[in-house]
Formats: structure tokens, C-alpha cells, sequence
């Protein structure tokens, strides 16, 4: 052998090498951004498992606000099928789409659910609505926790996919798509300075 073939034989394992490298890296990333989702997914079931109590409860106290409540039933229902949609494919990027939406309905139904509470004082202070309002807000706190958290999982993947040298190999094994930040709030509603008045 001579020694021009042993050096491409080494420049040939080297790419190789490099290559099962970036293949692997790519896969892990995706898992973590995946995995990060399950979370989010489980706090979002618990979430929707708490609203029917909290909106069962509060139905003997508020039998002319039916409106509200089957708003807040409906749009449950709505985010709750499209967490299902999503569950197949965290990678779908129009179900992320179609989840963030249902999330800000839901949220706005909550907050007037919220309002229409602060009518009913016996309501609040029922022990079983301040015990789920209680459970609710513990976790909307751990799904906010858990959104950022793949979010930063997908960011992650998203800037390894696209730095070079991986960007060149990247499409070859299968990661073309992005992962899509899922994202619950409207960003002009939250850059907009808060309205004030006494």
C-alpha cells in the first residue's frame, strides 16, 4: 500500500467519523426538543382535567353566566384536541400553530371566567373552588416553565441544525424542518405597555 492511499484512507475515516458525529448530535437534539414537549403535555392534560371541576363547581353559584362557562368548556375542548393533533408530532409546526391559537382562546375564556368569579364572593370563598383555583394556577405556572423549557430545548436543535459544517449534512439525515417554538401569548399584546386608570 502506498502511502498516498493510507492518507486518504485516514482523511476518508476522518470525514466518516465526522459525520456519524453531527448524525448523532442531530438525533439527540431532536429527542431532548421532543421529550421537552411531553412535558409541556402533561401539564397541559392536568390543566385540562382541572377545568371542568373548577367550572362544575362554580355552576351552582353562577346559573345566568352559562355563556361564560360553556365558553370556557368549548375552548378547553378546542386546545385539549389540538394538544392531542400535536402529541403525534411536536415537529408539525402548523399543529404548534394550531395549539398556540387554542391557548390564547382558552386564556381569554379563563380571564373572564376569572372576572365573573370576583362577582360571586360565597363562590371564592368555597373551599373546593379556592382549592382548584389553587391546583389551576400551580400549574400555569409549571406549563409556563415547561414551554420555555422546550423551547429552549428546540433552540437548541435549531441553532446546532443550522451552523455550519452541520447545515451541509443536516438535510441528508432527515432534520430539513426547524423546530417550531411554541409560543401561547399574542407578542404584540404582551409589547404593548399596560393601560392604567383610577
Amino acid at each position: 500500500m502506498t502511502i498516498s492511499l493510507i492518507v486518504f484512507l485516514v482523511i476518508l475515516g476522518g470525514v466518516g467519523l465526522w459525520a456519524v458525529s453531527i448524525f448523532n448530535t442531530l438525533v439527540q437534539l431532536r429527542n431532548r426538543y421532543k421529550n421537552a414537549f411531553a412535558q409541556i403535555e402533561v401539564q397541559l392534560k392536568r390543566r385540562y382535567d382541572l377545568i371542568p371541576n373548577l367550572v362544575e363547581t362554580a355552576k351552582g353559584y353562577m346559573q345566568h353566566e352559562r355563556e361564560t362557562l360553556e365558553a370556557v368548556i368549548a375552548a378547553r375542548n378546542a386546545a385539549a384536541n389540538g394538544l392531542a393533533a400535536l402529541a403525534s408530532d411536536p415537529s408539525n409546526a402548523g399543529a404548534v400553530a394550531d395549539l398556540a391559537g387554542a391557548e390564547g382562546v382558552l386564556g381569554g375564556a379563563m380571564a373572564k371566567f376569572s372576572m365573573v368569579m370576583e362577582a360571586y364572593p360565597d363562590l371564592k370563598a368555597n373551599q373546593n373552588m379556592m382549592q382548584l383555583s389553587e391546583e389551576l394556577t400551580t400549574t400555569e405556572n409549571k406549563v409556563a416553565f415547561s414551554r420555555q423549557a422546550f423551547n429552549d430545548q428546540a433552540m437548541s436543535y435549531n441553532i446546532f441544525k443550522q451552523s455550519f459544517p452541520p447545515v451541509i449534512l443536516a438535510g441528508m439525515f432527515g432534520h430539513g424542518q426547524d423546530a417550531t417554538l411554541l409560543e401561547f401569548e399574542d407578542s404584540a399584546q404582551i409589547q404593548a405597555p399596560p393601560k392604567v386608570s383610577f
